[in-house]
């Protein structure tokens, strides 16, 4: 059995963990641990994923393979560098494979692992509670509104 705890650090942020065993009989050093252990990851997780564009790619790729362009013109504004700089840290993570089709012409097809699709519940949870609990960007609003306008 499982129990949640929130543990708080002297900033007073909260981290949600999680102790394995009977409720309220952890002591206090394995409690201790447990944060010091979920904080790190998430910060790994959040870090990585925080930057730009990999969630973004991993959400695309959750519809199924694609190709270079394709991703392109589905992640938005990144440039072709920048965009491959990420598939190559995705594939090293091993979140997303490469695989190069036979031509002519020779063509590359991204698509998720089972460690990328393994993300995504997470991720469709995080885009929910942003909708829901964060203010819209006004970058975000601004464009939207002048598609609104068309």
């Amino acid at each position: 059995m499982c129990s949640y705890f929130v543990c708080r650090s002297n900033s007073e942020s909260a981290s949600i963990g999680l102790v394995a065993g009977t409720p309220g009989l952890a002591a206090a050093s394995d409690v201790s641990a447990a944060c010091e252990r979920s904080d790190a990851a998430l910060g790994r997780a959040f870090g990585f994923l925080g930057k730009r564009w990999n969630a973004v790619i991993l959400g695309v790729l959750g519809d199924g393979p694609a190709g270079f362009r394709q991703l392109s013109r589905a992640v938005g504004p990144i440039s072709d560098s920048v965009l491959s700089q990420r598939f190559a840290e995705l594939a090293r993570a091993g979140l997303i494979t490469r695989t190069v089709q036979a031509g002519p012409p020779v063509s590359v097809a991204y698509a998720l692992t089972d460690c990328g699709k393994a993300l995504l519940p997470a991720l469709g949870q995080i885009a929910r509670w942003a909708e829901e609990y964060l203010p819209p960007d006004r970058q975000s609003a601004r464009t939207n509104q002048g598609l609104n306008a068309r």
